[in-house]
């Protein structure tokens, strides 16, 4: 099963900005240096703006979980193509109950050892 439209997939350009990216975020300052690590920056935002649009598009949903808020789906696939590495990560999805259209969340490695 993919997630339902899947098409339609929402990524905030904050959320890549301000938190996977940041340096100085509390909780995303570790995702921004495994991410800048691969090569993506702030500078190269709408790279990563469509790698996870293309994993949530071409991969199944790993596991789907049920919260107050709606349905959060983790998806798995690869980025780093374009930086010749394949670097597998999740990447977790909601689909509030109010909507129809996923929303990115987060993105972390799918294994630590990978960085």
């Amino acid at each position: 099963m993919k997630v339902p439209n899947n098409d339609r997939a929402y990524i905030p350009i904050e959320k890549i900005r301000d938190y996977l990216l940041s340096t100085s975020h509390p909780i995303g300052r570790s995702k921004a240096v495994f991410f800048n690590k691969i090569g993506y920056n702030n500078e190269r935002i709408d790279l990563l703006s469509k790698e996870l649009g293309r994993i949530i598009q071409e991969n199944e949903v790993d596991k789907e979980i049920s919260t107050i808020y709606g349905n959060k789906y983790l998806v798995k696939g690869n980025i780093g193509s374009m930086f010749k590495k394949v670097i597998p990560i999740v990447t977790v999805w909601i689909i509030e109950k109010e909507d129809s259209v996923p929303r990115f969340v987060t993105a972390y490695p799918l294994n630590e050892a990978v960085w």
